[in-house]
C-alpha cells in the first residue's frame, strides 16, 4: 500500500509538470523558438557549465566543513559523491535525494543519518537566507518590475484564500486544539513515556538532528565557510547570466536582470516536482516578458540554462554514483583480500 501511495504521489508531480509545461509551450511560435536555439553561441553554455560545476564542488566542500564538527570527518570524494547522487534522485523523486546523500555517508564513513540530516536542514536554511538576500537585491534594483510580477502571483493567490477564509479560520483553530491536547497529553504521560523504547529512540534521533543543525555554530573557519556561500550563489547567479550572452534574444539583458531571473528561477526549482521541469520555464519565461523579452526567446533562454545544468547533474550525478558503487565492491573485497595474504603467509612460513 504505501509503494502504491508513493507512486500515486510521484506520478501526480510528474503530471503537475507535464501540465505547466505544456501551459508553458501551448502558444509558442516553435520556429521562432528553434531559430533562437538554432543561432546560439554555445561556447557560453560550456562556460555556464563550468560555473555551475565550480559551485558544486565547493558546496561539497561546505557540507564536509558543517560535518566534520560533529566528530566524523568524511572524505571531500565520499561527501561530493554522496551530494551529487542526491540531486541526480531529485530529478526523478523530489526530496528523496536528501535521505539518500545521509545514507551513502553512513555506509560510506559511518556518518550517522540523523546527523547528516541535521547538517543538511541546516545547509537548506542558509539557502533561504542567501535567497532572501537575493530577493532583497532583485528589489532594489529592479523594484518596479519584480513588484509587479509578485503582485500579480500574490494578488491570484489573495483572491483564492479570500474565497476559503471561513475554511481556513476553523482550520487553523482546530490545529491549535490538536496542539493543546498533544502538550497536555505528553505533560501527562511523560513519565510513562520516558520508559518507553521507541520514544527514546526518536529523542536520540532528534538529539542527532539538532546536532547536525547547530553544527554550522562550531564550523571552525568561518570565514571560508561563509566564503562558500556567497561563491555559490555567486556561481548559481552567473551560471544564468552569461546564458543570456548566448542568445540574441536576451543577449541585451542587464545584470540586474540576471537578479531577477536566479530569483524567479531559484523558487521554480524549489517547487517540489521533478526538476522544477515547467515551473521553472514558466516563472522564468514570465519574468523575461517584463524585460521585453518575446515569449519564444524566454522560452529558449530558460530550455538552454535548465536543460544545460539539468544534464549536468545528471553526468555528474552517474559518475558519482559509479564512483560509489566501486567504492562499495572495493571494500567489500577488502576481508577476502586480506585473508589471503594472510593465507600466503602462512604458507611462507
Amino acid at each position: 500500500m504505501k509503494k502504491l501511495l508513493s507512486f500515486l504521489k510521484y506520478a501526480l508531480l510528474l503530471a503537475v509538470s507535464a501540465l505547466l509545461m505544456w501551459y508553458a509551450l501551448k502558444e509558442l511560435d516553435f520556429k521562432k523558438v528553434w531559430e533562437e536555439l538554432h543561432n546560439a553561441d554555445y561556447v557560453w553554455v560550456g562556460v555556464s557549465l563550468v560555473m555551475g560545476a565550480a559551485a558544486y564542488f565547493s558546496r561539497a566542500h561546505r557540507w564536509k566543513m558543517q560535518i566534520d564538527p560533529t566528530g566524523y570527518h568524511p572524505s571531500f570524494a565520499n561527501t561530493y559523491n554522496a551530494m551529487m547522487v542526491c540531486y541526480l534522485a531529485n530529478l526523478v523523486l523530489p526530496r528523496a535525494g536528501e535521505v539518500i546523500r545521509c545514507s551513502m555517508l553512513k555506509r560510506t564513513d559511518d556518518v550517522p543519518v540523523n546527523t547528516a540530516l541535521g547538517t543538511v536542514i541546516a545547509e537548506r536554511f542558509i539557502d533561504m537566507i542567501m535567497l532572501a538576500v537575493a530577493v532583497g537585491l532583485a528589489f532594489l534594483f529592479e523594484f518596479y518590475r519584480i513588484r509587479d510580477f509578485f503582485l500579480d502571483l500574490l494578488t491570484d493567490k489573495y483572491n483564492s484564500l479570500e474565497q476559503a477564509g471561513a475554511s481556513l479560520y476553523w482550520l487553523g483553530v482546530l490545529l491549535i486544539v490538536l496542539m493543546v491536547v498533544l502538550l497536555i497529553s505528553g505533560a501527562i504521560f511523560l513519565k510513562r513515556l520516558r520508559r518507553n523504547t521507541y520514544f527514546l529512540k526518536i529523542v536520540s534521533f532528534m538529539k542527532g538532528i539538532l546536532q547536525g543543525v547547530f553544527s554550522v555554530a562550531k564550523v571552525k573557519n568561518q570565514g571560508l565557510f561563509w566564503g562558500h556561500t556567497v561563491f555559490v550563489w555567486f556561481m548559481y547567479y552567473t551560471s544564468s547570466l552569461v546564458v543570456f550572452y548566448a542568445l540574441p534574444g536576451t543577449s541585451d539583458l542587464s545584470w540586474s536582470a540576471g537578479l531577477s531571473v536566479l530569483v524567479v528561477g531559484s523558487l521554480g526549482m524549489a517547487a517540489p516536482v521533478q526538476g522544477g521541469v515547467g515551473v521553472y520555464h514558466l516563472l522564468v519565461q514570465s519574468t523575461l516578458l517584463l524585460y521585453g523579452v518575446p515569449k519564444e526567446a524566454g522560452m529558449a533562454f530558460a530550455l538552454l540554462a535548465h536543460t544545460s545544468q539539468t544534464l549536468l547533474v545528471v553526468v555528474m550525478g552517474v559518475l558519482s554514483f559509479i564512483a560509489s558503487m566501486l567504492q562499495r565492491n572495493k571494500v567489500a573485497v577488502q576481508p577476502a583480500e586480506v585473508e589471503q595474504t594472510a593465507h600466503y603467509h602462512e604458507l611462507d612460513r
